[in-house]
């Protein structure tokens, strides 16, 4: 299965997929489409569409996972964010895709264990987990773990019995290590 992780934003959106087969897990792609911060709005979530598409037609995921709204900044902030975020979904659904939505605590506990962990924390786990040589750009990281959080409902299935007992991150420890990557 293919899974794609979405981390949306107004000026740059994160994208990362991975693939999962029985008890493993393996890195495909991941990247962040940059908008023109000099642009209108409108203008910029028309990119966004666009360049996702490509992406959505390159890399044809089995499932989009689409990280829900984090508030921030403010109100004004987590409008502009839900705009970008509604983009995504619908472009996902132009391209009859599943999408789940994931809170970002729950991303954080099921990539490091920590509803709050930061960003760095995050970054050095989906490394590990993944098997990289150097930490993902902060947005693509955080778009494979967005990805990574559903591997913990895969691997529930997939994975060798004693990842099935576990859940969350001690299931992609699981994976991780019969990978030989932790």
């Amino acid at each position: 299965m293919r899974v794609l992780g979405i981390d949306p934003g107004s000026h740059k959106t994160g994208w990362g997929a991975i693939e999962v087969e029985g008890n493993r897990v393996r890195h495909v792609d991941n990247g962040v489409i940059f908008l023109d911060d000099d642009r209108d709005l409108t203008v910029r979530l028309v990119d966004l569409t666009h360049r996702l598409r490509d992406r959505l037609i390159e890399l044809r995921p089995d499932v989009v996972v689409v990280e829900d709204v984090f508030v921030r900044k403010g109100a004004r902030s987590a409008l502009i964010l839900g705009q970008a975020r509604g983009v995504v979904l619908a472009t996902c659904g132009m391209q009859g895709l599943p999408v789940k939505s994931v809170p970002t605590s729950k991303v954080k506990l099921r990539v490091t264990g920590r509803g709050r962990a930061d960003k760095g924390q995050v970054a050095e786990m989906v490394r590990a987990l993944l098997g990289l040589p150097e930490l993902p750009f902060e947005d693509a990281a955080d778009a494979l773990a967005v990805a990574l959080s559903l591997v913990g409902d895969v691997g529930e299935r997939a994975a060798p019995p004693a990842a099935r007992r576990s859940r969350g991150r001690d299931a992609l420890l699981e994976l991780a290590r019969a990978q030989g990557k932790a």
